[in-house]
């Protein structure tokens, strides 16, 4: 009973709620029909005053936004940062990273960006420190102390002292180790006081030493225990090389099995710890390849951002809108070496009289790009150069009158001859473009006052063969000056026999007053003196004429799209176009002013 009585009470309440929101709803429907659908009729007389304001809204929030933009666009800027991946591609082969083995541009390129030297090259191709803090040369100019710079480590974490530094240049001079540095450190001295000092002890004063100090430096905690006959071959220079340059070694991979058209890839990454600053690529990878073609459709097809080893600008690459060509004017010297000791070249009449029938102004104009003639065995603007000795201009009524005044007569063919002797010798050169030209040129300069000039242009392999063994009559050639004025190696008539350990005087040129000069020049270290020194060598050289001096070559390197941090300077050697390399960028964001 009591609970029909609560089903009855619930229903009742059940049946009030439904009638109360039966009366809402009607309510509501009353409210809406009386203040909106009607009053949504008169819209239409207020039309033009609602749109007004509904664009007026529109207007001002577009206003904002193009206000922001530009604003943006105001204290914003594209600016270089930190980033991505280099590829770089140059020819070759990659054989050693050890910097006391690399000689080819493959292994010094590796060499350069895994090893740090104690000194480097700046923006302005001045020396600096890149390991060491500085040096101090004594009264005598015997005996340097560097020292180097605090918190040095190696890429594997272990600490950088002397006793590396030492170990290194001991490693060079071990005749065991086969280092092709070893001639330039015999009878030095080396010795490490304290974990931050290295002092070099030389047997003569040398004004150029400090130059030397630019090569890597290698760790004695993972060599010292390999035999120094064995070094050249260890695993430590093509699988595990562990340096304090930029970049440490990541991984290397060849991609190919035939050697002709085979690419090596060496991938590397950043030192944190390197103490020029951790560089701002992410990586750093080096492509090896054996063909000029291949080197040239990688860059075409954008698998590259830089490019080494091309002597001029491939026509198939030349109309590519991203391209930019860095000419990277080096410290050197292309000359033709006259072969002095034997042949017709051994007359110095006929030397001065092609040097008189050279126009080097259109040979250097005729190259396309920006450079410096070279008119002397020093540079201009070179401590020591010296304008008013420079060799004989252009003058062909000059040479004509000194090869006539020496017995030579031009016969009919227009060749000239003396004692049934033609006025005839061979220029050997490498085989490439710019040096094919040259060639070409100086033939057709040289037919003009009787001489008969044969070409030979040979690969890069024969080419150096007949350097090194001085089979030739005259070559045509490119040697590395540097910044110093020290330029004994090439002239000193030491350097011609063919007992010496480099055999660089490649004219085989000898004279007591040069090699006086040049004695006395490198061995002074006060600048005003040595260009005083350095006067008669010059003057002799002028007088002689073993070799004609045309031009400083370059470094044409190659980029898809802008690299800030390169810049078109002067350089030494090609691995010094990574002088600044960890500052290189080649990403851009838009970034606040």
């Amino acid at each position: 009973m009591r609970f029909r009585l609560i089903r009855l009470r619930f229903r009742r309440q059940l049946r009030a709620s439904q009638r109360q929101v039966e009366g809402l709803g009607t309510q509501a429907e009353q409210q809406l029909e009386e203040h909106f659908f009607k009053r949504f009729s008169r819209l239409n007389t207020v039309r033009r005053f609602v749109i007004g304001w509904v664009l007026l809204v529109i207007l001002l929030i577009g206003g904002v936004v193009l206000q922001n933009i530009w604003l943006s666009n105001s204290y914003q800027a594209l600016k270089p940062v930190a980033g991505g991946i280099y590829n770089e591609g140059v020819l070759g082969t990659f054989t050693n990273a050890n910097p006391l083995y690399a000689t080819s541009d493959a292994d010094t390129s590796v060499a350069r960006l895994i090893f740090a030297g104690l000194f480097t090259y700046d923006q302005q191709n001045k020396l600096v420190g890149d390991l060491a803090s500085g040096y101090q040369v004594d009264a005598r100019g015997t005996t340097y102390t560097v020292r180097l710079k605090r918190g040095l480590t190696w890429q594997d974490g272990q600490p950088l002292t002397s006793a590396d530094v030492r170990f290194t240049y001991q490693m060079i001079q071990n005749p065991d180790a086969q280092s092709p540095l070893q001639a330039s450190w015999q009878g030095i001295t080396i010795t490490a006081p304290d974990a931050r000092t290295i002092v070099f002890k030389l047997p003569d004063p040398l004004a150029s030493f400090p130059y030397n100090l630019t090569n890597g430096i290698v760790p004695q905690h993972l060599l010292a225990r390999i035999p120094p006959a064995s070094l050249r071959s260890a695993d430590f220079n093509t699988v595990h090389p562990v340096g304090a340059g930029p970049f440490q070694w990541q991984a290397i991979q060849v991609a190919g099995s035939d050697p002709s058209t085979a690419e090596e890839q060496i991938a590397l990454t950043p030192f944190s710890n390197y103490q020029g600053g951790e560089p701002k690529l992410h990586e750093f990878i080096m492509h090896v390849f054996a063909s000029r073609d291949q080197l040239v459709s990688a860059f075409k097809a954008g698998r590259l951002t830089g490019a080494e080893g091309l002597n001029s600008l491939p026509s198939d690459i030349a109309g590519m809108s991203s391209l930019q060509a860095h000419n990277l004017l080096l410290r050197a010297a292309t000359m033709v070496f006259f072969k002095t000791s034997d042949g017709v070249l051994a007359d110095k009449q006929i030397r001065l009289a092609l040097v008189q029938a050279t126009n080097t102004k259109r040979i250097i104009t005729n190259l396309g790009y920006p450079t410096l003639a070279v008119r002397e065995p020093l540079l201009i603007g070179q401590l020591g150069y010296d304008s008013t000795l420079a060799q004989s201009g252009l003058n062909l009524t000059a040479a004509r009158a000194a090869l006539d005044s020496d017995g030579w007569t031009v016969g009919k063919d227009g060749i000239r001859t003396k004692g049934g002797q033609p006025l005839a010798f061979t220029l050997t050169a490498a085989d490439t473009p710019e040096y094919r030209q040259v060639t070409h040129e100086l033939q057709q300069e040289w037919r003009a006052i009787g001489v008969q000039l044969q070409v030979q242009l040979l690969d890069a392999a024969d080419f150096q063969s007949t350097l090194t063994y001085h089979n030739y009559d005259a070559v045509l050639y490119g040697i590395s000056i540097g910044v110093d004025p020290d330029v004994f190696v090439y002239w000193d008539s030491s350097q011609a026999d063919i007992r010496s350990s480099n055999r660089l005087n490649l004219s085989e040129w000898k004279n007591a007053t040069a090699d006086a000069a040049l004695e006395a020049g490198r061995t002074r270290l006060n600048p005003t003196l040595r260009v005083i020194k350095y006067k008669p060598f010059l003057q002799v050289w002028q007088q002689d004429a073993p070799a004609l001096g045309l031009y400083q070559p370059r470094l044409l390197y190659l980029t898809n799209g802008p690299v800030a941090g390169l810049t078109s300077s002067s350089i030494n050697t090609a691995p010094d176009r990574f002088n600044n390399v960890q500052n290189w960028e080649i990403r851009e964001a838009k970034v606040t002013d």
